[in-house]
């Protein structure tokens, strides 16, 4: 019997014939025929299937105050810097806010690990926290402004510009488009989805006093009908009512961003709405 002799040229043929069995399925979305309008009350509005098509837009690039959605940049920012997590952080009179004048539970001296200043940024939007996280930044805090501005060129957000690490400044601003941009990349971060999804945290900041416990500014977790890996609210006057999040709806991940709703439950009732169209329309 004469024996069959791959030649390079059939090697690369057989090379490419497993590749192409072994290629994992293009993802999909299931969302993409969907009839009638959710009705949102939101101004901006951006939905994102996995694999980047839009299942719904609103105004989606219109610049706009995105308030204390700014802290998920903050919490990338410190995490890509390769900082000590469990290093200590004491919050000083440089992290009070001078700009909304909003109180805070930490007070002066009060101190924390790194971990736990994302910790209370992310879930419970403690400003003094985000504050802290960027003064302490190598360089300090202009650095660190700097930093989150090259990570947003780096994602991609063309029309965004960050100003302080809480979000209390009208000046960070961006599009609903570029932050469900800036949600997918954060939910590449488990310490950040792990902040997302804590509805309660026990921390103790003092020495000689007993235990602080925050809660989660995201309603929607203690929701059994939503499955939420990512989210973050914000809110200032000039902002209105925000929230990003990722989200899983009939087993497809999709990116939601609301800005600039002026009911403090709108972004949920519109969450909710979104949702309800979603399934009955998909």
């Amino acid at each position: 019997m004469q024996e069959r002799i791959l030649t390079p040229v059939r090697i690369a043929s057989v090379v490419a014939l497993f590749a192409l069995l072994w290629l994992p399925p293009v993802f999909a979305s299931s969302f993409t025929d969907l009839k009638g309008n959710p009705d949102l009350r939101s101004a901006s509005a951006m939905v994102l299937s996995e694999d980047g098509s839009v299942i719904y837009s609103k105004d989606a690039n219109a610049v706009r105050p995105i308030a204390s959605v700014t802290k998920l940049m903050t919490a990338m920012v410190i995490l890509d810097s390769g900082l000590d997590l469990d290093e200590k952080i004491t919050v000083t009179k440089e992290d009070r806010d001078l700009v909304q004048l909003t109180g805070s539970r930490l007070e002066y001296g009060a101190t924390l690990s790194r971990r736990e200043m994302i910790m209370l940024a992310i879930m419970s939007s403690e400003n003094r926290a985000a504050m802290a996280l960027g003064r302490t930044y190598p360089g300090g805090m202009p650095d660190f402004v700097a930093q989150m501005n090259r990570k947003a060129t780096e994602l991609g957000m063309t029309s965004s510009h960050f100003a302080d690490p809480a979000g209390l400044n009208v000046e960070n601003q961006s599009t609903a488009a570029d932050l469900a941009k800036m949600v997918s990349a954060a939910y590449e971060y488990p310490l950040i989805r792990k902040a997302s999804t804590t509805t309660r945290l026990e921390v103790r900041p003092y020495a000689k006093r007993g235990p602080l416990v925050y809660g989660n500014t995201n309603r929607l977790l203690k929701n059994r009908n939503w499955s939420i890996d990512v989210s973050k609210t914000g809110y200032i006057m000039e902002a209105g009512r925000c929230l990003v999040m990722r989200a899983t709806i009939e087993g497809e991940r999709v990116s939601i961003v609301f800005l600039n709703s002026y009911g403090k439950l709108t972004p949920f009732g519109d969450s909710n709405r979104l949702r309800k169209w979603m399934l009955a329309s998909g």
